[in-house]
């Protein structure tokens, strides 16, 4: 099964919509991997630069509350997928980007406004490790913390199968 988890980017704002995660100036590329280079291009947060090292290293986004409103579109969960992140925790997601990151096998873990301020208290170097199976995240900085999550059944199976296609290739 894919491991998740890795070193975190800290996104700290609420309603951080779809254009901000890729630009619609982008969604003609041909390829899923032309988007790489443009990931969180218009992010408005002040002091963040998307081309930090924080940035192209993360394989975690930890951010706070409404994360992927704006215009549905795949593109923004293909961003992050190109750019080896596999896992968004926030307080909460819009509805449809919650939906395709599980559709690509992504985890999108929603977590109290305490823990998530926790998760931002940790420091600026943090390793989060993410275990599906028994619904537990473990985050490493200046100190260690362990959460628990749910995720339905349904979302779980995806995720464990690796995306939609693949769970629909194991199971039609």
């Amino acid at each position: 099964m894919k491991e998740f988890g890795g070193p975190a980017l800290f996104l700290d704002r609420n309603d951080i919509n779809t254009d901000e995660i890729i630009p619609a100036k982008y969604l003609t590329e041909n390829t899923k991997m032309a988007l790489q280079p443009f990931m969180l291009e218009d992010l408005k947060l002040g002091g963040f630069d998307p081309r930090s090292d924080a940035a192209q290293d993360a394989a975690v986004i930890v951010t706070r509350a409404n994360f992927g409103c704006g215009s549905s579109r795949e593109h923004a969960v293909w961003v992050f997928e190109v750019n080896d992140i596999n896992v968004v925790i926030g307080e909460s997601f819009a509805r449809i980007f919650r939906q395709n990151m599980f559709n690509c096998g992504m985890l999108a873990i929603e977590l109290p406004k305490e823990d998530i301020n926790i998760l931002f208290s940790l420091g600026d170097t943090v390793e989060i490790a993410v275990d599906v199976e028994n619904g537990k995240l473990v985050a490493k900085g200046n100190k260690e913390v362990v959460f628990d999550f749910t995720l339905n059944s349904f979302d779980k199976e995806l995720v464990m199968a690796g995306g939609w296609l693949a769970y629909a290739d194991k199971n039609y």
